[in-house]
């Protein structure tokens, strides 16, 4: 890992050599066609033969959506450039091989529904650094990608969260002005209006779930596609503002869940993404569109915290740098059956702020503590409060009773 010196902020530099701990192995190896001969699959007993059609490709799109901002930010010293340009063209070579044929690391994006999360997230990276990395790809491997995404229709996503996957490969495919389809991004979104539950929170699918589905999906991948596909029909952007506003929500309720030491509750599925829980909150601070009353500097504190709490526990990595199962250290226990290494690598995109540059808010300000660690240390804030459901929202819930239950 190439050492970072310069005159960085000492809390810039812990994030970088975090998120190069963690990216080195995935984009290192794919670069030099060595990812499939030297990533360890770890899954739950039983799942390991499954997971190994998947987890490659797991690894290298949840990586990429979280690397990708950085990867395209500019304005930063010379010493996060040389690291920054290398992890780039490692990053585009590990696209190159990933669509060749002929390549070791070559991935086919059909062999199992599991791909179709993961071409979703490739894209998500994709649409965070277009120039950086789609923009400079040679026109071959470009098309190889499209293909490679469009041939990801083959399957069918499960009415719920997954909606949002098929809605971002099109989404992208159509800012790049490539062939696709708009009935699977109407359909993603009139399936999320209806399971909004108020409050800033979605349910996944019409339940509601005690987990951070809507932060690790849900919030990051609505607010994506809606950005894309505005430009090409502005009939999207009362949906978007709307959208907007509950994420607001959504981000405030998540910076209220980091505790004073850093820990949040380990509630729910999926708990071995560690940081990348906070997977939303870390996008309202890259768009720069956090709450009014939400300091980027507070933010700062208090997602580095969770870094700090969830990736530098020991044993987190195995001896050749590889993620493990766990939420702050080795706890193979917390994986389920669709959880393997390749999985765990969503924890990168707790690190989305690195998009900005130095000079930015988010970084330039002085440290600040966060709520949970100012309300239990005494200090007096004003009180908590939900955002009102909106228009629209009850009159769905008691038109979905009477067709249940029949007029009153």
């Amino acid at each position: 890992m190439d050492a970072i010196a310069g005159p960085l902020t000492t809390e810039r530099t812990k994030w970088i050599e975090i998120l190069v701990r963690v990216a080195e192995p995935v984009m290192a190896s794919c670069a030099a066609n060595r990812l499939k001969l030297s990533m360890p699959v770890e899954s739950a007993i039983g799942q390991q033969a499954s997971r190994r059609t998947v987890t490659h490709l797991e690894a290298i799109g949840r990586t990429l959506a979280g690397i990708a901002p950085w990867l395209g930010v500019v304005g930063v010293t010379d010493a996060e450039e040389i690291v920054r340009a290398r992890f780039a063209a490692l990053a585009r070579q590990t696209l190159t091989n990933a669509v060749d044929r002929a390549a070791e690391d070559y991935i086919d994006f059909t062999t199992d529904g599991q791909n179709l999360v993961d071409a979703a997230f490739l894209a998500l990276g994709l649409s965070r650094a277009r120039g950086e990395l789609w923009e400079t790809l040679n026109p071959t491997v470009r098309t190889s990608i499209i293909a490679a995404l469009q041939s990801t229709r083959k399957f069918e996503p499960t009415h719920n969260n997954w909606l949002l996957f098929s809605a971002m490969i099109e989404a992208f495919l159509a800012s790049v002005g490539a062939e696709w389809r708009r009935q699977p991004i109407k359909l993603a979104i009139r399936a999320h209006e209806e399971w909004y539950k108020g409050d800033g929170a979605y349910g996944d699918g019409f339940d509601f779930h005690w987990d951070y589905y809507n932060s690790f999906v849900i919030h990051p991948l609505l607010i994506a596609v809606l950005d894309l596909v505005e430009p090409i029909d502005a009939g999207w952007k009362t949906l978007r503002d709307r959208v907007l506003e509950r994420a607001k929500r959504y981000a405030a309720v998540q910076e209220r869940l980091i505790a004073p030491d850093g820990s949040y509750p380990a509630l729910g599925r999926s708990i071995a993404y560690r940081c990348g829980a906070f997977h939303h909150l870390a996008t309202m601070a890259l768009r720069q569109d956090l709450p009014s009353d939400l300091p980027p500097a507070q933010v700062r504190s208090a997602l580095g915290a969770v870094i700090m709490r969830s990736l530098g526990a020991p044993d987190s990595f195995d001896q050749d740098g590889w993620l493990r199962i766990g939420l702050a250290g080795h706890q193979p226990s917390l994986g389920e059956s669709y959880i393997s290494t390749g999985s765990l690598y969503l924890c990168s995109c707790a690190f989305l702020p690195l998009g900005l540059a130095p000079t930015e808010e988010f970084w330039n300000s002085p440290p600040m503590e966060w709520t949970s660690r100012k309300l239990w240390s005494g200090t007096d804030l004003p009180a908590d409060s939900a955002i009102k459901g909106e228009p629209g929202v009850r009159d769905r819930i008691r038109a979905r009773l009477r067709w249940i239950l029949g007029p009153a």
